[in-house]
């Protein structure tokens, strides 16, 4: 039935083989970190060396399930007591029952749901041009695979959001007011005292040198050129800075370059919070703001009017989220104590929430016992709030779940997302609205939110 093959014509066949599979690597290798690519050649053989990827992206496109593991058997929606002050939500979860991303404002004194965004993000979509860094805006964060993270409801009645996509604005009725497609925006969005919106975004092309971090977008495994965005209540920038820059021009460059195991890492910063201080003080001024660095598990105070870092921070912290001014000395942490093992990325024990004192230069742990009797432990992402009255609100993002502490450690009431079909579904930096301007702010957009058409 077969002939049989001469043995030299096997070991010819394997060393071509093996020949032409190191060339091929090294062609996929230069055209996604190299200076110098080889033209076609690269560019086809990093098509070819995509297909497995890509066939699995579209697979998962086609049968998304974004559920998550479901810790909680007994829990569904909201449990427990209600707050005794007026207070109120803004819950950014999947809603699994109809495959999107949905916001939700709740009145905390009664669980209702006082108003629900659900904005078109396909059509949003469509109105963006899809090259570079936009290149897979709609397979990757289309209505069925996004929820609408992080989110702010700023003093005219408009949300925002925008993770790994333009920064939007939504009306009460869901439909866009604008959309900055400067760059990719991604992690928390903040307005500070004058009505500016603070927002981290990724700059492409990338600040610094072609030779230092080549020119490949975040889709060909380009570096992550993080930055510090503002812009006007409008949506137009006013300022930005490469974090990499301020670093270098701050003599930290080490930081970028040479940490790790002799590879180029194409995300040592990760910035997912600028938190802007809006008052003077002892330790820091009017227009700094305090940005947390993940990948270096380090907090910086930074002055954007002079390109300072006041201070540096680090410490019982590890791959921390979520910095908030608490008053004139202290600030808060949510440290996820994640931390690289053997086997992987884990939660060493429990999350925590760590506040620091520039007056003592100590750190302290915020309602301890209670995060380890609960068990909060989300790996990435999570944000937490140290209210006013020294209650604790919690979110477990990885896990669909909210918390919310009385001031002395006992819980009051949580929530989790879980769909008709049983499933846990995500929540994404939901965040909870208390202060006296943020009451005033949810009253107005109630008084002036109209009807919509369906």
């Amino acid at each position: 039935m077969f002939k049989k093959i001469e043995i030299w014509i096997l070991y010819l066949t394997i060393i071509i083989s093996i020949i032409f599979a190191v060339g091929f690597g090294v062609l996929v290798r230069q055209e996604l970190v190299g200076n110098i690519k080889a033209g076609w050649l690269s560019k086809t053989a990093l098509t070819f060396a995509e297909i497995p990827a890509n066939l699995n992206k579209i697979s998962k496109g086609l049968s998304i399930d974004l559920s998550l593991e479901d810790r909680f058997p007994d829990l569904d929606g909201f449990h427990g007591t209600p707050n005794a002050d007026e207070s109120y939500l803004l819950v950014s979860r999947y809603e699994g029952n109809l495959k999107e991303g949905v916001v939700e404002l709740v009145n905390l004194t009664n669980f209702e749901v006082l108003h629900i965004w659900n904005p078109d993000i396909d059509a949003f979509n469509d109105l963006v041009p899809h090259e570079d860094e936009f290149k897979h805006l709609t397979r990757d964060s289309n209505n069925s695979r996004k929820t609408l993270e992080p989110l702010n409801l700023t003093s005219n009645g408009e949300l925002l959001f925008g993770f790994a996509t333009p920064l939007r604005s939504i009306n009460s009725c869901s439909n866009l007011v604008f959309q900055n497609t400067r760059d990719l925006f991604h992690h928390s969005i903040e307005i500070d005292i004058d009505g500016n919106i603070w927002a981290a975004s990724y700059m492409y092309p990338q600040t610094l040198p072609i030779e230092k971090v080549g020119r490949n977008n975040i889709f060909e495994g380009g570096f992550l050129d993080d930055a510090i965005v503002k812009l006007s209540p409008e949506g137009e920038v006013l300022y930005e800075k490469s974090i990499s820059q301020i670093l270098i021009d701050n003599d930290l460059e080490y930081l970028l370059f040479s940490i790790g195991n002799l590879k180029f890492n194409r995300d040592p910063i990760h910035l997912n919070d600028i938190q802007p201080v809006n008052f003077d003080g002892e330790f820091w001024k009017r227009g700094d703001v305090f940005l947390s660095l993940r990948n270096q598990s380090m907090v910086l105070l930074y002055r954007p009017s002079n390109n300072k870092i006041i201070w540096k921070g680090t410490g019982p912290f590890f791959h921390q989220h979520d910095v908030d001014i608490l008053d004139n000395h202290r600030i808060s942490i949510f440290n996820n104590n994640s931390k690289l093992f053997a086997d992987g990325n884990v939660v060493d024990g429990q999350n925590e929430v760590m506040i620091y004192d520039f007056k003592t230069k100590k750190y302290s742990s915020y309602l301890k016992k209670s995060l380890i009797e609960n068990d909060v432990r989300t790996l990435f992402q999570g944000s937490s709030q140290i209210l006013l009255n020294k209650d604790l609100f919690i979110e477990e993002s990885l896990y669909g779940r909210i918390l919310y502490f009385n001031s002395d450690g006992s819980l009051r009431w949580t929530y989790l997302n879980r769909a008709d079909n049983g499933n846990v579904y995500r929540v994404g930096w939901s965040r909870i609205l208390y202060t006296k301007e943020d009451i005033q702010t949810v009253n107005n957009f109630l008084t002036n939110k109209g009807t919509c058409n369906e």
